[in-house]
Parts: structure tokens; C-alpha cells; sequence
């Protein structure tokens, strides 16, 4: 079989039409290089050039052979500058989870980061709730999660990326869709509600649970949903209010008004979740960068709150 070396010989020769031009263009001498192609000739089982009357011309299958070598050599050099990028974390494959809430708050900026830190770096993306990330994350299926504190793997290490506050969302029809200015938890006593899932989303239950204990406030369930959009589309058909994070309000729905809550100092968190010793180089390059787009963020809002 040939080598890539005989390839870059045969290739130089191919285009000189000169051993002696081909040698120096190699910086090597003739005789080595002759060497080389009789070696590469032998292999393909055919001559590459006519070597008569002093002159050097592509046989007809050196001609066709031209194609193929030059095609290799791209390849073989787009193969290097590919594993090149994946060991120095500028290429390659990056996994990332996202719960579907997350579309309007953190995976946004992650995504912003990512374009910025590793342009070359394909990122597969993969919506998941919290529970199905976490033991993806475990197993090595994904690099990088978005999810709903706490997590409590030992591998796994964790940082709160998002913090925001609770709004409600309410039918249009909903005679609570006519107050203005901040909602009382309270005026949700006695309503319908849809409410988060107690098990697959058990962070945003226990939390809208906390709040309305608090208040005092008994509503009326009329189902449990996992994903925050789901929840939103049977508020949307009417089927009662909801307590969602306030990014949620990206989720344009034309039934759906949207109220912030009064004297509420509840926060919904979304942390960034890896594995320990994930040697994925792309992924401790993101980290940092995420580190800094979080510190920019910060410092955006306090400007904006006058701190």
C-alpha cells in the first residue's frame, strides 16, 4: 500500500513535470525521490509517467490517479486541522441539555457563549427535563446540562447560572385578567389552576407550593403538567391560572396575559450541570466563558436597577 508521503512525492512530480524541480520544491535530492515514485508504481500496479525521449508526462492513468491523490491529501489535512481543533477545545462535538422553560432564559446566552468561544464546535442539542439530564450526565450521554436545583450527584459538579422571579399567567377570559399592576397571591384562592407535576417537575411544584402555603391560598387543580409550555397552552384554552417563571413570558400565547406577583420573594434558579473529570476539550473551554458572560450579566442588571 502507499504512503502519504509517496503521495505528496507523486503530486510534486505531477505538477513540475521535472524530478529535478519536484526534488528541490521538496527540498530533497533526485535519486530518493525517483525511488519513491517506482515504489508508489509498483503499488498502484501501473506506471504514472512516460518517462522517455528526457521529458516527464502523466501516463493516462497517472492523469486519473492526479484526482484521487490530491483528494486524499485534503482529506488526510482537513483530518489533521479537525483533531487539531477537537484537542485544543476549538472543535469538535459539544452535548448539551436544556429543559424546554430554559428556551427564553438560560440556552439563549449558553448558545451566545458558545458561537463566541468555539465557532467550529458542532453543539447537538437535546431537550430534556431535569431528572433525564442528570442521568444523562452521569452516564457521559451530555457534556453540559440546564436544569432545576438541587442536584445531589457526587460526580457532578453544579453553578447557578439563571435567577429569576415567579409571574402568573391567566386566560384572557379569567376575570383576573382585567386587574392591572402586580397580582396578589391571594386573589388565586379558590381558582383553577394548572399545576407543575409533584414527580417530573418537582422543583417548580414544591416551589409554587411554598409560595401559596405562604399566602394561605388553596386553589382548585385542574391538571399536572411537566413542561412550563404545556402548562401554558391549557391556560391558553382556559383551563385556569398558572404560576410560571417570568422568562416564560417570551411564550407568546393569544389567550394567555401575563401579571406579575406581589410581595413574592420567591426565585426560580437554573444551574449549569457537568460531570467531573469530562475530558471534552470544548467544554472546559466553555466554562469560563460562561463564567464571564454571567459576571456581564450581573453587572448589566445592577446598572439597570441603579446599584
Amino acid at each position: 500500500m502507499f504512503t502519504f508521503v509517496q503521495l505528496t512525492h507523486f503530486v510534486a512530480v505531477a505538477e513540475e513535470l521535472h524530478f529535478g524541480r519536484a526534488a528541490e520544491r521538496l527540498r530533497m535530492t533526485q535519486p530518493p525521490l525517483s525511488r519513491q515514485i517506482q515504489l508508489l508504481e509498483k503499488a498502484v500496479g501501473a506506471e504514472l509517467f512516460d518517462r522517455s525521449n528526457r521529458t516527464v508526462k502523466l501516463t493516462r492513468a497517472g492523469r486519473a490517479f492526479l484526482l484521487d491523490a490530491r483528494r486524499l491529501l485534503q482529506q488526510a489535512e482537513r483530518a489533521t486541522l479537525a483533531v487539531r481543533r477537537v484537542s485544543a477545545g476549538t472543535g469538535g462535538v459539544l452535548r448539551l441539555g436544556f429543559t424546554g422553560a430554559s428556551v427564553h432564559s438560560g440556552l439563549p446566552r449558553v448558545l451566545a457563549a458558545a458561537r463566541a468561544a468555539l465557532p467550529d464546535v458542532d453543539v447537538e442539542l437535546r431537550e430534556m427535563v431535569t431528572m433525564d439530564q442528570v442521568e444523562a450526565l452521569s452516564e457521559g450521554a451530555l457534556d453540559l446540562g440546564m436544569v432545576r436545583p438541587p442536584v445531589t450527584r457526587p460526580d457532578l459538579l453544579t453553578r447557578t447560572f439563571v435567577q429569576e422571579g415567579l409571574i402568573a399567567a391567566i386566560p384572557a377570559a379569567h376575570p383576573l385578567a382585567e386587574t392591572t399592576g402586580e397580582l396578589p397571591v391571594t386573589a388565586l384562592h379558590g381558582a383553577d389552576m394548572v399545576m407543575h407535576a409533584p414527580v417530573e417537575a418537582r422543583y417548580f411544584h414544591e416551589l409554587v407550593t411554598t409560595v401559596l402555603h405562604a399566602a394561605s391560598v388553596v386553589p382548585v387543580v385542574t391538571q399536572y403538567m411537566t413542561q412550563v409550555h404545556s402548562i401554558l397552552a391549557l391556560v391558553n384554552l382556559g383551563w385556569g391560572v398558572a404560576l410560571v417563571p417570568e422568562s416564560a413570558a417570551g411564550m407568546r400565547f393569544d389567550q394567555v396575559v401575563y401579571r406579575p406577583l406581589a410581595e413574592v420573594g420567591a426565585r426560580v434558579e437554573l444551574d449549569l450541570v457537568w460531570r467531573q473529570g469530562n475530558e471534552n476539550p470544548a467544554l472546559a473551554r466553555l466554562i469560563p466563558e460562561l463564567a464571564r458572560a454571567d459576571t456581564g450579566a450581573a453587572d448589566a442588571r445592577v446598572s439597570r436597577d441603579g446599584g
